[in-house]
């Protein structure tokens, strides 16, 4: 595995250029260009905003906005990065097939360019934390943690569903009707203390997402420290899935080109 990870290495320079097309390609041809990436999440946060604080009047979260802008932004992040990298490999069939290179850096870009758009988007979030008023203390100085971590543990998922979908076309479709349930269980416009309390303790440590958004929520909305326990696990998990997902995807890549 290590000299599989020096060879990932030395072709960083290659990632680097798949993540600037990526990011060229979704802005191309259009006007507003990556401010797209900033009005997106805003009008998402209007609209669950008019529904949770308007048409249903009995929500009792403060500053509502910056709490469900805070979800949306971390939970497009893992959806997006996925649904992205699951035709990653399929999506460069033509590339795969009459050159070499290590096959994980397709996957591997796709989340990193998410990634960026995530960090740009992150401008609109701060801009309302500073329109509500809501106070920040040094614990946002473990953002940058925060974010490695939802990255690990993305990009492990990723790496495991681009290798199933050069097999099995389905995969995509298959993940597109998930990602829809995992919204609704994943606390994004509610509180994970609102729901059952067994349920909010599995959701910490069968859902990895939820755990991500209670520590952006716990560092951006409530000012405070993350709850270090279930973080560390989260952390723990990430990497394990990252792991588990290169090694397998490293054994799925050997078949490839026969089944492109």
């Amino acid at each position: 595995m290590w000299e599989h990870l020096r060879e990932l290495y030395a072709y960083r320079e290659l990632v680097k250029n798949l993540v600037v097309r990526d990011l060229k390609l979704r802005y191309r041809n259009s006007a507003l260009g990556f401010l797209w990436c900033l009005l997106n999440p805003l009008l998402m946060m209007v609209v669950f905003t008019i529904v949770f604080t308007v048409l249903l009047t009995n929500n009792s979260i403060q500053h509502f906005p910056v709490f469900i802008l805070t979800g949306i932004l971390a939970w497009n992040l893992h959806t997006t990065a996925l649904l992205g990298a699951i035709n990653s490999v399929v999506g460069n069939a033509a590339l795969v097939q009459k050159v070499y290179f290590p096959r994980e850096v397709l996957p591997i870009a796709t989340v990193l360019s998410n990634a960026v758009n995530f960090l740009l988007s992150l401008v609109v979030l701060f801009g309302m934390i500073m329109l509500y008023r809501v106070p920040l203390s040094a614990t946002v100085l473990l953002l940058p943690l925060v974010i490695l971590v939802q990255v690990v543990f993305t990009v492990g998922l990723a790496l495991f569903l681009a290798a199933v979908n050069v097999y099995f076309r389905d995969t995509a479709s298959v993940l597109e009707t998930l990602m829809l349930a995992w919204f609704f269980l994943t606390p994004i416009f509610y509180r994970i203390e609102d729901v059952f309390p067994l349920y909010s303790r599995l959701m910490y440590v069968l859902n990895p997402p939820a755990s991500f958004i209670a520590a952006y929520r716990d560092i951006l909305y409530y000012g405070g420290m993350t709850n270090l326990d279930f973080f560390s696990r989260t952390a723990a998990t990430s990497l394990l899935v990252l792991v588990a997902g290169y090694v397998f995807f490293r054994r799925a890549s050997r078949g490839f080109v026969e089944a492109l």
